[in-house]
């Protein structure tokens, strides 16, 4: 060829085999090494320095494509810019991006182990890996973040959108955050496409209009004292977790994993601390004197747990409290059905104010500003709330029908922690 460029012809390069450098023309040289390993390298000047530049085997890169090679580096070098640090800089940001491109399943975990510490228990951070595992991951769980669209997220909530309403509305919400997450991180831009207002509401019919409220069976506030009764001459340790639960209107979770230094046998005053409440608040409960001979009963079974299982240093199962209403054939009913039956006395039997029924349930009373300035959890207000649902639960009330023909409701006899709080009673 004209003044000595491509020197090189496919046949000549594949018949060559003596180790050495071929000059194809213009910086373009095949290389054979000892090993007869033949390859493509770029020679160039920069700076008044001699480099080389690799381009690939012969195997892999043609003569042709060499040649187009050699042609970008000299565009390059005519720019001013050295071809080797472009290409060591391109390989940097291939890297980089391929780091950026993290899938939804190695976010989602990336997620849980950065939040985990601020959840609540164990069992919280089982339930987010367990549900995506399930329900995201065999659709969406390998593909990149960035690339998860709506129609992308549309094929993981439809099909259970309908008939499992509930979970599918933790499912969009988790993925939510996960994609917010990515987002923040710079593994995405643009739009979540998991969110829900000015969305996916347009898109999905709203949960409300879909689930049916299911709610827990609960005992109708008149029969507690018939209830009561019964359960006190049930056995075992099961039956003293479930009086215990009932008197103090707490979720089975609090009380099943009640800890002995939890309680002030002086003070009367049972505190849950924030890991063991739903709310994650601190939550004082008045125990009072039905309450306090449980405890005391339970003294000595074991020096930490309150109500200890069968399984060493183990707390009590939440069967066993379902056993003992299965035993007193009263398989209608669930534990957390008592606090309902709580709620709806203190409504319709007492003058008490709401937002004291409210807080003995540890509820979320008021907004956030309401909040922000109270200071009290009314406790010595809900001591006196507590003491007359006591009484209640102590006397057997008479049957509907014979109220109706005395002509009255029947009346709470009223404690005297009561009667100094004032008459809250309903006569």
């Amino acid at each position: 060829m004209a003044g000595g460029i491509e020197k090189l012809t496919a046949l000549k390069v594949a018949r060559l085999s003596k180790p050495g450098r071929y000059a194809d023309g213009k910086g373009l040289y095949l290389q054979i090494t000892k090993a007869l390993v033949k390859s493509w390298i770029f020679r160039y000047e920069r700076d008044g320095k001699e480099r080389y530049m690799g381009l690939g085997a012969t195997h892999t890169v043609s003569l042709a494509e060499a040649r187009e090679q050699a042609r970008d580096a000299r565009v390059c070098l005519a720019g001013g810019k050295d071809p080797l640090e472009v290409r060591n800089a391109l390989v940097v940001a291939n890297k980089v991006e391929q780091l950026s491109n993290l899938d939804f399943d190695r976010c989602a975990a990336d997620y849980i182990k950065s939040h985990k510490e601020a959840w609540k228990n164990e069992k919280h951070q089982k339930q987010w890996e367990t549900s995506l595992s399930t329900y995201v991951s065999p659709h969406i769980g390998k593909l990149h973040v960035r690339r998860i669209d709506t129609p992308l997220v549309l094929k993981v909530l439809q099909p259970i959108w309908k008939t499992k309403t509930e979970t599918a509305s933790r499912i969009r919400e988790r993925m939510e955050r996960v994609l917010s997450w990515a987002a923040k991180q710079g593994y995405r831009e643009g739009e979540n496409p998991a969110r829900w207002h000015g969305h996916l509401e347009e898109l999905l019919p709203k949960p409300a209009k879909l689930k049916k409220v299911r709610h827990h069976p609960a005992l109708p506030y008149r029969e507690t004292g018939a209830f009561f009764d019964g359960l006190r001459l049930q056995k075992g340790i099961g039956a003293r977790a479930l009086e215990l639960t009932v008197l103090t209107a707490c979720r089975t979770g609090e009380v099943l994993g009640a800890q002995w230094t939890e309680i002030d046998f002086k003070a009367r005053v049972w505190v849950v601390p924030p890991e063991r409440m739903k709310n994650g608040k601190e939550h004082r409960i008045p125990l009072v004197d039905a309450a306090l001979d449980i405890l005391k009963k339970l003294r000595g079974l074991h020096p930490v747990l309150v109500f200890p299982g069968a399984r060493e240093d183990k707390m009590l199962s939440s069967m066993s409290m379902l056993t003992v209403l299965r035993r007193m054939n009263r398989a209608d009913l669930t534990v957390h059905g008592f606090r309902s039956t709580f709620r709806d006395w203190a409504a319709e039997m007492t003058q008490y104010p709401k937002e004291l029924a409210e807080l003995s349930l540890a509820h979320t009373v008021g907004n956030a500003v309401e909040n922000a300035y109270r200071r009290s959890d009314l406790f010595e207000r809900r001591r006196a709330l507590m003491q007359d649902w006591a009484a209640w639960c102590a006397v057997v009330q008479p049957d509907t029908e014979e109220t109706a023909d005395a002509g009255g409701e029947p009346k709470l006899e009223v404690t005297d922690a009561a009667e100094q709080e004032g008459p809250r009673s309903a006569a």
